[in-house]
């Protein structure tokens, strides 16, 4: 193993890859790709039963997700990436919304909602910790920001 090779391993030897956008070192957008590969498998089978507009919709949500959470982690600010993780987590609840309605025509297996539904609720639950996170992150700096105006406001009283 030569030393470049060495720098790429982890702790417990797992291969680390280098990552060119903060979001593809998130679980979240990796669950939220793998999670959309499954929704595209079933739009895929939809579109075999001349099921297009269906296909189509699940296409679009089934993006969303992982799109969103990719756009936010390009935000320059906490603020506005909590604000994509919401509509990440929003298109979540859209995913789970047609799956529970394919289910019930029998357009996908128990066994496909059933998963489905368990990682798409994983997904939201993730977000929104995520994004609350963000939040805190945003109102301790603001309340240090503050507390330092206030702390130089006083120096300077007390100079004056």
């Amino acid at each position: 193993m030569d030393a470049k090779e060495e720098m790429n391993r982890g702790r417990q030897g797992e291969r680390r890859v280098a990552t060119r956008f903060r979001f593809e070192g998130m679980e979240i957008w990796v669950k939220a790709v793998a999670i959309g590969h499954r929704l595209l498998d079933i739009a895929d089978r939809l579109e075999r039963e001349k099921l297009f507009r269906f296909a189509d919709q699940l296409r679009g949500a089934a993006l969303s997700v992982s799109n969103n959470i990719a756009e936010g982690a390009g935000s320059v600010s906490d603020k506005e990436f909590a604000h994509f993780l919401n509509i990440a987590r929003r298109s979540a609840f859209e995913n789970a919304n047609m799956i529970m309605v394919f289910a019930e025509r029998g357009l996908i297996t128990e066994r496909d909602r059933d998963e489905l539904l368990n990682a798409l609720h994983e997904e939201a639950q993730m977000l929104t910790g995520f994004a609350r996170s963000l939040k805190r992150k945003t109102v301790t700096k603001q309340m240090s920001v503050a507390f330092l105006t206030v702390g130089i406001l006083s120096a300077i009283a007390l100079i004056f």
